[in-house]
């Protein structure tokens, strides 16, 4: 596979690449990001490899990540249009104005016409809820948003860290009210974050919404740099986010990585990301880069065909504990196939629950 074996994302027609690049590092403003010129040498690069699909948000770099996407390419509609560019609203870049964030009406439409300007085009193809809003109802904001794609300002609208309850009352509302639904689910997920399987992914699966995992290298915990021969030698640029991974757990991890990656003549990070790109309902995983030879190098992941026998160890290794129901649910089959087999799946009632032969129901 390469990034121009585009894919449809979720229940749309939208063509994306396989890889989307995350441009949550375009900018110096916090200290750790890319200059503008290597900024614009990243996504040159992506979309001389065939990547067509780019993701910021207004919070990123303070409003300046799609500053220097709408300066690089948003002003020139041939460029432009090639592309899929998604942003994200709700979070607040006016310090003491309560409706600078948000879901609410107010908010949302400010917020499209600020990222419409500094993106210097004339629609967002993708338009995502960055974070879920608890103060705002869901038809506030879905009419809202279906308000924008009528007005040709959005094409298709998207979901991130928000409950699955909520992203289905949002998309039922919706589908009752013929607004514009959610097409696309934007999770954290990687190895060392798979909670996600409990709620998430079967949510996302049943209604359709393409999944885009951000972090897949759980912020650079699995890019290869932290091994247990590194330990304490190599400090992460952003310590708050890597060092309380760094533990036995991801070591462990990391060990198993590096055994695959050298029979595949590959990197960890490259195989950690073929896993992300390879579980059900994954579309297009995002991949940062604060460097163009990073860019290239992860790229190649989609290159990498990980076997049965591996993504078994790696499913082995990091198998999450899921609550209540999903925690009970291998019983569910053995009170309801009466010791059949169903689509394959058999389970025997426990102890003391089992009918004998020729027993009837009262």
């Amino acid at each position: 596979m390469s990034l121009d074996n585009y894919v449809t994302l979720g229940r749309s027609g939208l063509r994306v690449s396989p890889f989307c690049l995350g441009a949550m590092t375009f900018g110096e403003d916090y200290g750790w990001g890319s200059s503008v010129e290597e900024s614009n040498q990243i996504i040159d690069r992506f979309v001389d490899m065939g990547g067509n699909f780019i993701d910021t948000a207004n919070f990123y770099t303070k409003g300046h990540s799609e500053k220097i996407i709408g300066d690089h390419v948003g002003r020139y509609p041939a460029r432009r249009d090639r592309l899929v560019i998604a942003t994200k609203f709700s979070s607040n870049l006016y310090p003491g104005d309560p409706n600078g964030g948000g879901s609410n009406r107010k908010s949302v439409l400010a917020a499209c016409e600020q990222s419409l300007r500094r993106l210097q085009t004339d629609y967002i193809d993708l338009y995502w809820l960055h974070n879920w809003d608890v103060h705002t109802p869901i038809e506030e904001l879905m009419a809202a948003l279906d308000a924008l794609v009528r007005s040709g300002k959005v094409r298709y609208i998207g979901v991130s860290d928000t409950p699955a309850w909520k992203i289905t009352e949002a998309n039922v509302t919706a589908h009752f009210r013929s607004w514009s639904a959610f097409i696309g689910l934007q999770i954290e997920y990687s190895l060392l974050e798979r909670s996600v399987e409990q709620e998430l992914v079967p949510m996302a699966l049943e209604l359709g919404l393409g999944i885009t995992p951000w972090s897949p290298l759980k912020s650079g915990a699995l890019s290869g740099k932290y091994t247990r021969k590194t330990a304490g030698q190599v400090k992460p640029d952003r310590g708050s986010f890597v060092e309380p991974f760094l533990n036995e757990r991801t070591y462990a991890l990391v060990d198993e990585l590096e055994v695959i990656a050298k029979a595949h003549d590959s990197t960890v990070a490259r195989v950690a990301l073929a896993w992300v790109q390879a579980q059900p309902g994954v579309t297009s995983t995002i991949i940062g880069a604060r460097r163009l030879g990073q860019l290239e190098d992860n790229v190649k992941a989609l290159e990498l065909q990980i076997t049965p026998a591996e993504l078994g160890k790696l499913e082995e290794l990091t198998k999450p504990a899921f609550g209540f129901p999903q925690s009970v649910q291998p019983l569910f089959a053995a009170f309801q196939n009466g010791g059949t087999t169903v689509n394959g799946t058999f389970a025997a009632l426990p102890a003391g629950f089992d009918f004998g032969k020729g027993d009837k129901p009262y």
